[in-house]
């Protein structure tokens, strides 16, 4: 009977511990730098380095951007309700948010709309250090870049979009 108890005891506790999620994610800097690091340099590169489940209910993905100077980028809106947490790591720019899409663009496979530009937005000039705020169904845009800049988004999706990596 001592060792039927015993057995029981154990596998309650092998469950207890089998069943416990990670309390935390994390990447560190020299992970973060490879990965931009090894993205393309021909063109804007905006790749997932992690996303996870977080509590159940809702994903966070942290990506890797890289951006050349040489290559510009339209204006898109993420009709989406996943909000992009900018950080930026290196280079500076002019990142124009709000307003309107001009000339309204048109959707491109999945959940965006493009466009050259944007009329009446807010522009900011956005350098190494910076974070940006950029709630879903904003447009946005960088109109000018200084130089080649790199940064992180962190993509919270409350509504499960994004694949876990």
């Amino acid at each position: 009977m001592r060792l039927l108890g015993l057995a029981v005891l154990a596998m309650l506790c092998a469950s207890q511990v089998s069943a416990q999620e990670p309390e935390a994610t994390d990447v560190t800097t020299d992970a973060i730098q490879t990965f931009i690091d090894a993205l393309p340099r021909d063109r804007v590169s905006d790749r997932p380095i992690r996303v996870v489940d977080v509590t159940g209910d809702y994903r966070v993905g942290v990506y890797g951007v890289y951006r050349p100077q040489s290559v510009p980028g339209g204006a898109n809106k993420h009709e989406v309700n996943a909000t992009e947490i900018y950080y930026m790591l290196s280079g500076a720019g002019t990142l124009v948010t709000g307003g309107t899409l001009l000339p309204e663009g048109g959707a491109i496979p999945g959940t965006s709309a493009r466009s050259p530009g944007i009329e009446d937005g807010v522009s900011r000039r956005i350098s190494a250090g910076d974070v940006v705020i950029i709630p879903g169904h904003t447009p946005h845009w960088w109109s000018e870049l200084e130089s080649d800049i790199e940064y992180l988004i962190f993509r919270p999706d409350p509504d499960n979009r994004l694949q876990l990596k």
